[in-house]
């Protein structure tokens, strides 16, 4: 239970490479991979944990060989993270930026298609925010990290509404008195 068939060094080793090959994997794949907005994407992080688990433990099924890789991948996680705070540069690069969705109510359908991603998934994401329809959407981005943000359009205010009415009351004012004005 507690005895290694594998060096520590190769314990420590094996969830780095693996560490390193997901987090380019899944650059490569975009940020749609990590948002998990379909089934699809759920069993495709489900199932690449499950196929790397070897790659990560070896032969080794000891409870120290699982604390061993746990810990390793656990300490090249903050180490990382705390690298990419303090190189802000290279945080972009590794995690790339937002993709702006929907821009003053259209949706932007080039970069749907860029992120390989549907009308109808678009539309489930702003449902679970509370948006009814993406007509009430002003503004969708797609943040590095995969989380779809939404911005509402925006009603109009009381005061505004009645600046409106005021305007059109007084451009219906202006018509009527033309219209009574007798004609030279």
């Amino acid at each position: 239970m507690f005895n290694l068939s594998l060096p520590v060094l190769e314990k420590v080793l094996r969830p780095v490479v693996v560490y390193v090959f997901l987090v380019v994997g899944l650059r490569l794949a975009g940020k749609r991979e990590l948002a998990q907005l379909n089934a699809f994407d759920l069993i495709v992080l489900l199932t690449i944990s499950n196929t790397v688990q070897n790659a990560i433990i070896g032969d080794d099924n000891s409870v120290t060989g699982g604390i061993i890789g746990a810990s390793a991948l656990l300490a090249l996680n903050a180490l990382v993270v705390r690298f990419l705070y303090h190189h802000r540069w290279l945080d972009h690069l590794v995690e790339g930026g937002p993709t702006v969705l929907i821009e003053n109510g259209t949706v932007c359908d080039d970069e749907l298609k860029r992120e390989l991603l549907t009308h109808s998934e678009l539309e489930s994401a702003a449902h679970k925010q509370g948006f009814s329809t993406l007509a009430e959407v002003d503004r969708a981005v797609l943040e590095p990290g995969g989380t779809v943000s939404f911005v509402a359009k925006k009603a109009m205010t009381d005061e505004a509404r009645h600046s409106e009415l005021v305007a059109r009351l007084d451009e219906l004012t202006r018509q009527v008195a033309a219209l009574r004005a007798p004609a030279s």
